[in-house]
């Protein structure tokens, strides 16, 4: 065998290795080695959360695609997603970074979105939202260890005391000890009042015993519900008497509402006006008598003379009274 024979024998096994390489790859890989299928949707996020290119984009748990590329866009990170070609994303779709376990790795999760909301076109933009990151939630965690363990010394302060000082539990059982007797003399008390109250003795005694006052409450606040709903009834009627009253109905509304029985008051009060001018000017018959004060005296004059009239009459009839009264007044 020559040299040459070796060497294209060589040629050809490598050959073959990189198409069986080649092939290998295409099938672990479905087929994307040469070409991208599908479309392409970008994620805006203020932190990517060490996702990278590669990791899953999924839907309902399901795998719909993967990341493509992240990059840094002004004051945010975008990762520009990769979507399988028979996938459709609504609309109202939202986009979070969610982690696969514990210690697993980060992917995209969509959700269903809405059956109503047209789907994305390809390179537009999906809504996203915020998720929890676990260093967040591990300082945060920290954080509330420490409040709670300084709110746990507070309380051990108190409880116990501190520097000399007595603690609540000390204090409480200092003042027990100290009012001891006031304490057994309110105990006493509160025995011999609640002993009272079962005899039926006091006013409150006799509330809980007494069936009479049980029965005359009752009867009491029957009573009060039948004022309440006389109330009630008086409240209706009163209503309904405005409601009359506003519709120009019964006197008062014509009085109010209507514009020819206003015009006539003021006309009768115009009237009552001008009369009193003429009475307070002695106009007119009336005006005269109680303004002119001769008047006053001729009727007193009259007066007069019947007086004396009558006087002169002595035991003269009828008839001659009648003429001396007469000559008298004429």
């Amino acid at each position: 065998m020559t040299t040459t024979q070796n060497t294209a024998r060589v040629g050809l096994f490598f050959l073959l290795g990189i198409a069986l390489i080649w092939v290998s790859y295409e099938t672990l890989g479905d087929g994307n080695a040469l070409k991208k299928r599908g479309y392409n949707l970008v994620a805006g996020f203020d932190n990517l959360k060490e996702l990278k290119a590669g990791d899953d984009v999924r839907m309902a748990g399901v795998r719909i695609g993967m990341v493509e590329s992240t990059r840094l866009a002004g004051q945010r990170a975008e990762a520009v997603l990769r979507i399988d070609p028979p996938v459709e994303i609504a609309g109202d779709a939202k986009a979070i970074i969610a982690s696969a376990g514990l210690l697993g790795t980060n992917y995209i999760a969509v959700d269903l979105g809405s059956t109503s909301a047209a789907p994305l076109a390809a390179g537009a933009e999906i809504r996203t939202q915020a998720s929890p990151d676990l260093n967040t939630i591990m300082t945060q965690l920290g954080d509330l260890g420490g409040k709670l363990e300084s709110a746990l010394g507070s309380i051990s302060s108190v409880m116990g005391g501190k520097e000399g000082e007595p603690g609540l539990f000390q204090r409480l059982d200092t003042l027990i000890s100290k009012n001891s007797a006031k304490v057994d003399a309110t105990m006493s008390n509160l025995q011999e009042i609640t002993t009272k109250v079962n005899r039926g003795e006091g006013t409150l005694g006799k509330l809980i015993n007494d069936p009479q006052l049980h029965d005359d409450l009752l009867a009491s606040v029957g009573e009060l519900k039948v004022a309440g709903g006389d109330a009630r009834n008086f409240m209706s009627e009163a209503q309904t008497l405005v409601t009359q009253v506003k519709s120009g109905q019964g006197t008062l509304g014509t009085l109010i509402y209507d514009d020819q029985a206003g015009n006539d008051i003021k006309a009768v009060a115009a009237n009552l006006r001008e009369l009193f001018d003429k009475l307070a000017k002695g106009e007119g018959t009336l005006g005269k008598l109680l303004n002119d004060d001769g008047l006053y005296r001729e009727v007193q004059g009259t007066l007069r003379k019947a007086d004396r009239a009558l006087d002169g009459m002595g035991d003269s009839g009828p008839i001659t009274a009648v003429g001396v009264v007469a000559g008298a007044l004429f």
